[in-house]
C-alpha cells in the first residue's frame, strides 16, 4: 500500500462510519428486495356454487337437503381458500343469478360459465362439480377458466371417501392448495 495512503484503524470513528455505510447499503438491499415487484392485483374472480352430478340417475337430480348443505359449505370453503390466498377478488355472481339457473348445471354447459363470469366483469370462472360414485365415496372436480377465452387454465380433482362435512370441507382445501394454486395463476407472478 502506498505511504500516502492510510488504511483505518480497526476500531474508533472509523469503524463507527463504515459499520453505518454498511448497515445503510443493507438495508437498502433488503428494502429493494422484500419490496421487489408490485405485484398485481388480484384477478377478479366469478365464484359460482358447487354443483351434484349423479351419473346413477338419468338425466340427473337435485341435490337431497343434506347434499345441498355440503355444496353450499364447499362452495365457501373455496371463496374462503382463494381469497386468503389473494389469488382472487370475489365478483358477485347474484346479478346474473336467473342466466345461471337457466344454463345450470355450469359443468355441462360447455363454457357457459366463462361466458357468464365475463358478463360480470371477471377475469376468471371458477365452478365444480361433486360426482356421486356411492354412498361413501364422491369426487370433487373444480376447474377455473379465463372469462375472456373459455381456456381451462387450471383445475383440480380429489376423492372424497366420507360423507360427513368434515370431509368435504378438507377436500376442498386440498384441491385448492394443491392442484388449484400449487403455481401461481396466469398472469402473476
Amino acid at each position: 500500500m502506498p505511504k500516502s495512503v492510510k488504511s483505518l484503524p480497526p476500531t474508533g470513528l472509523g469503524t463507527a462510519v463504515t459499520r453505518s455505510a454498511a448497515l445503510a447499503l443493507v438495508a437498502i438491499l433488503a428494502g429493494s428486495v422484500l419490496a421487489g415487484p408490485a405485484l398485481a392485483a388480484p384477478d377478479k374472480a366469478a365464484i359460482f356454487g358447487i354443483e351434484l352430478n349423479d351419473p346413477g340417475v338419468v338425466g340427473g337430480r337435485k341435490a337431497r337437503p343434506d347434499e345441498a348443505r355440503r355444496l353450499a359449505l364447499v362452495t365457501e370453503e373455496l371463496r374462503k381458500a382463494l381469497t386468503a390466498s389473494n389469488a382472487v377478488e370475489v365478483v358477485d355472481v347474484a346479478p346474473q343469478a336467473a342466466e345461471i339457473a337457466k344454463q345450470a348445471p355450469l359443468f355441462k354447459c360447455e363454457g357457459c360459465a366463462a361466458t357468464i363470469a365475463k358478463t360480470l366483469g371477471a377475469d376468471l370462472a371458477v365452478n365444480g362439480f361433486v360426482e356421486k360414485g356411492s354412498n361413501q365415496i364422491f369426487n370433487l372436480y373444480v376447474l377455473i377458466s379465463d372469462a375472456a377465452s373459455g381456456k381451462v387454465v387450471r383445475a383440480g380433482q380429489v376423492v372424497i371417501r366420507a360423507d360427513t362435512d368434515d370431509t368435504w370441507a378438507h377436500a376442498m382445501r386440498w384441491v385448492v392448495k394443491n392442484r388449484l394454486l400449487a403455481e401461481p395463476l396466469p398472469n402473476r407472478s
